[in-house]
């Protein structure tokens, strides 16, 4: 038999755990309505929503070459095709393999040839372009950003964009624990 003084905490016990799991969820929502994709290059888009590059992130190798791996994407509900002009790295231009044209729901996804060759490839059923990029090592400093400009046939956009030290292949590095 239990006790009577046990017996009535039974309420306080199933109320006070009510509130606390009323109150744990209470903000749920809005805790994770500002997180942002989980990629490591800055994104940016026109006011207008027509264009939009992802990804933007200065890349670079075990030699020390740079290059600017980005994701340009055309959302333009007009249809419209568009053009990257130019793109330049904190003033410094890019070198891009050529200037595309990316058609109305169209990618143009942008790295270093190294980067190009790791990556899949689509196989032209997606509307994606790549093109080769490269630009020369200024004393690009591991984990910094530097300013990108994009220059396309209806404006420009401006990103920071972080500075990425190179990624070992998967599985082909091993590490000594022992130092």
């Amino acid at each position: 038999m239990e006790d009577t003084h046990v017996k009535s905490l039974k309420p306080v016990f199933a109320l006070a755990t009510a509130l606390l799991m009323a109150g744990c969820s209470a903000g749920q929502i809005t805790q994770t309505s500002d997180q942002v994709a989980a990629v490591d290059g800055a994104n940016v888009e026109t006011e207008n929503g027509e264009l939009a590059v992802q990804d933007v992130t200065v890349v670079l190798d075990e030699t020390g070459s740079a290059a600017l791996k980005f994701s340009a994407l055309n959302q333009d509900t007009s249809m419209t095709s568009h053009s990257l002009r130019s793109v330049s790295v904190d003033g410094t231009p890019v070198s891009i393999e050529s200037s595309k044209e990316i058609g109305y729901n169209c990618v143009l996804v942008g790295d270093s040839a190294a980067g190009l060759d790791r990556m899949p490839q689509d196989d032209g059923k997606n509307c994606i372009e790549y093109i080769r990029t490269a630009l020369p090592n200024d004393s690009f400093a591991y984990g910094g950003t530097v300013p990108v400009t994009f220059m396309f046939d209806t404006g420009t956009l401006e990103v920071n964009a972080p500075v990425s030290a190179p990624l070992p292949p998967s599985g082909q590095v091993h590490r000594d624990l022992n130092k």
